[in-house]
C-alpha cells in the first residue's frame, strides 16, 4: 500500500521541496493537481506534452525524492450549467486522462459533477430526496441527458489510454454515496471508471466508510486520508446545515472555484469540519480502514488531503502522517 499526500496544500512550494516534506514524513506517495478547482502548480502540463525527455526528468524528481506519483487530481464540476466552467473542468478530465497515459500513472481523480434540474437551468441544482415527483423529474433530466452522455465519453478515453478514472463521491455531486456511484458504474457500462474513496464526505453523512468500502468492493481504485469531526451544534442543526457566507471574487484569500464562483466562508459554531487524520476517528479505526482497502488492492495509493483549519499545512501534514504511519504499522 503506498501512503502519501495530495500535493494542493504545498502549492506555494516547488515540486521538489514539496516531495521532500513528504519523504521527510515518512510517506511514499504523492497526487498532484492537473486542473479542475485548483491550478497545477506542480505539473508542468506544456513540458510534459511535449517530449519524452522532458516527461523523463519531471519523473525523475520524484524517483529522487523516493516518492512514486500514483494519481492526477482535477476535481471540478464537468457538468456545470455555466459553459465558463462546464467546457473548462470537463476538459481537464479528458486532459488529464491523456496526461496521466504518457507519464504512466495509472489514476486519474475527479467528482462526477452537477447540472441544472432541467434543461434552461442556470446554475447547478442537488436533488437528494426526491420525495415529490418534480425531484425525480430534475434527477432523471441531470443523469440521462446530462451525465450519462458525458461520462460514457470519459470512460471511452479512459479506456483507450488504460487509465482509471476514480470519482471522489462528494455532496453536491450527483455521485455522491455508494448508491450513486454503482448507478454510474452500471449506467457507462464501466471497465475505466472506479471510485476514489474519501473517508470524510462519507462521516458527514452518516456513512460507514468501510462498509461503503466493502459494499463497492472492486469499484474502489483509489483513496484519501481526510477525517471529519461532528460537532455538538449537529445535535441541533443537524448536518445539513446552510449557514455558509458568501465570499465576493475581490476579497483577500478568495478562492476562485472557476468563472464567477468563490469557495464560500464556513459557518460558525458548525455542525462538522474537516479534521487531520486521526482528529475525527482514532488510530483503531484508521487501522480497520486500510485494512478493508488492502483486502481490494494491496497496492492501493491512500493519499492526505489536508483541510484542516486549525492546523497548518505543515502540523496538519505531519499529525495526519504520524496517525496513518501508525494505523499501517508503519510507524
Amino acid at each position: 500500500m503506498k501512503l502519501g499526500a495530495y500535493t494542493a496544500c504545498l502549492h506555494d512550494k516547488p515540486l521538489t521541496e514539496a516531495l521532500g516534506v513528504l519523504r521527510d514524513l515518512g510517506l511514499d506517495g504523492a497526487e498532484i493537481n492537473s486542473g479542475g478547482f485548483l491550478p497545477a502548480p506542480h505539473l508542468p502540463i506544456a513540458a510534459v506534452r511535449s517530449s519524452h525527455d522532458a516527461r523523463e526528468e519531471y519523473l525523475g524528481q520524484f524517483a529522487a525524492a523516493g516518492i512514486e506519483l500514483t494519481a492526477l487530481n482535477c476535481n471540478g464540476n464537468p457538468l456545470h450549467p455555466d459553459h465558463e466552467v462546464r467546457d473548462k473542468h470537463g476538459q481537464d478530465v479528458f486532459d488529464a486522462i491523456e496526461l496521466a497515459a504518457l507519464l504512466g500513472v495509472r489514476r486519474v481523480v475527479t467528482m462526477s459533477g452537477l447540472p441544472a434540474a432541467d434543461p434552461q437551468g442556470q446554475l447547478p441544482s442537488w436533488t437528494v430526496l426526491p420525495w415529490d415527483s418534480a425531484y425525480l423529474d430534475a434527477r432523471d433530466h441531470q443523469w440521462s441527458d446530462v451525465a450519462v452522455p458525458y461520462w460514457r465519453t470519459v470512460q471511452a478515453r479512459a479506456a483507450d489510454a488504460d487509465v482509471i478514472v476514480c470519482v471522489e463521491m462528494h455532496p453536491h455531486n450527483l455521485v455522491y454515496n455508494p448508491a450513486t456511484m454503482v448507478r454510474l458504474a452500471e449506467e457507462i457500462s464501466t471497465t475505466h471508471v472506479g471510485a476514489e474513496m474519501d473517508p470524510s464526505h462519507l462521516f458527514w453523512q452518516g456513512i460507514d466508510p468501510i462498509a461503503a468500502v466493502g459494499a463497492l468492493g472492486g469499484l474502489v481504485q483509489n483513496a484519501a486520508a481526510k477525517d471529519t469531526r461532528i460537532n455538538e451544534h449537529a445535535k441541533i442543526n443537524g448536518v445539513l446545515d446552510d449557514r455558509f457566507g458568501r465570499v465576493q471574487p475581490d476579497e483577500p484569500g478568495a478562492v476562485s472555484l472557476g468563472g464567477r464562483y468563490t469557495l464560500s466562508r464556513w459557518p460558525t459554531s458548525s455542525s462538522w469540519d474537516f479534521v487531520a487524520v486521526g482528529r475525527g476517528h482514532d488510530v483503531a479505526f484508521w487501522g480497520d480502514f486500510l485494512a478493508a482497502l488492502e483486502k481490494i488492492d494491496p497496492d492501493m495509493a491512500v493519499n492526505i488531503e489536508h483541510e484542516d483549519r486549525e492546523l497548518d499545512r505543515l502540523d496538519g501534514l505531519r499529525f495526519a502522517a504520524r496517525v496513518l504511519l501508525a494505523a499501517s504499522d508503519r510507524a
